[in-house]
């Protein structure tokens, strides 16, 4: 609890406390005015970079999110099928997400390795901005031209989606053979209803690693202007607490999509369940008193031949 304080809320409380005030850093040391809401309206009215770099990063994270988890999602059933050498392969899909962090994937990004060449070559980007709003274009045209980095950010979730598909109980699926479903349905009707909850956590991890990465632009436009004449600590931080309610409101909007209301599929699985454990319940009640009839009947025999 005393962590918490220390690290946690008390630096939020100061933050909120600077985005109220003007402040300047002077030799006498740090002078703050108090300005009010000003910080928050100057955002929206008088500077523009934190207005588009908010759409395009938007944009690009709303078009990101069903790439990665679907990517990790089929990587993961791939991963947990019956093939050789699957602990080798599980550490290759992972490697990038130890490796390609920090300075490393910023010497990877500015050499060019996490973009694809073909991209200028088809020119591709040049008809998305010929047929599509410019607000659009730009977004679409940054996930296929850094395509492979966004499939170097589902490490995680192919590891998350892992766990949760080898939690699933296997009779769903004997059971669904049995009944002569497919593949594809034992997928739509079993796997995907059993995995939902961890779709939204693999979305909502995406949302909050995409909102911090050292390749967004929004977190490196607060930096700058922390340390800029015209912005300065107090202008910074009103940026970052309007940026953080953002990132609130959309894993808010992520969570009311995916979560929704329970489907017709995730309830027949939770009804097939829970009729297992009642038939579970009631072979162990069966059992039991089958044992007592046995016992029973056995002292009897021996009571007989006591008496004889």
């Amino acid at each position: 609890m005393l962590g918490a304080i220390i690290f946690v809320i008390y630096p939020l409380f100061q933050s909120f406390v600077f985005a109220l005030n003007k402040i300047k850093m002077t030799p006498k040391g740090r002078i703050s005015t108090f300005v009010g809401m000003k910080n928050f309206t100057n955002i929206w009215a008088e500077d523009p970079d934190f207005v588009t770099n908010l759409m395009t990063y938007l944009a690009e994270t709303i078009l990101a999110i069903p790439v990665i988890v679907v990517f990790a999602l089929m990587i993961a059933m791939l991963l947990n099928g019956k093939i050789k050498c699957r602990g080798f392969f599980r550490l290759i899909f992972f490697l990038p997400v130890i490796i390609a962090s920090g300075p490393v994937m910023n010497q990877l990004t500015d050499q060019g390795a996490a973009t694809i060449p073909v991209m200028d070559a088809t020119m591709i980007e040049q008809l998305l901005d010929q047929y599509l709003p410019h607000f659009l274009a730009e977004p679409i045209g940054s996930v296929f031209s850094n395509f492979v980095m966004l499939l170097w950010y589902s490490g995680v979730q192919i590891l998350l989606f892992l766990a949760a598909l080898q939690k699933i109980d296997a009779s769903l699926y004997e059971a669904a053979k049995i009944d002569g479903g497919s593949g594809w349905e034992c997928f739509w009707k079993i796997t995907l209803p059993t995995i939902k909850p961890m779709i939204l956590l693999n979305a909502i991890y995406t949302v909050v690693f995409m909102s911090n990465n050292e390749q967004n632009d929004i977190i490196n436009l607060i930096y700058t202007t922390m340390f800029s004449v015209d912005g300065g600590y107090g202008y910074a931080s009103a940026m970052a607490w309007m940026y953080s309610i953002i990132e609130l409101f959309m894993i808010g909007v992520v969570t009311l999509i995916i979560a929704g209301r329970k489907d017709e599929y995730e309830k027949n699985i939770k009804r097939h369940k829970k009729q297992m454990r009642k038939q579970a319940r009631l072979q162990r009640k069966l059992e039991r008193r089958r044992v007592r009839h046995e016992t029973k009947r056995r002292r009897e025999q021996r009571k007989a031949i006591t008496t004889k």
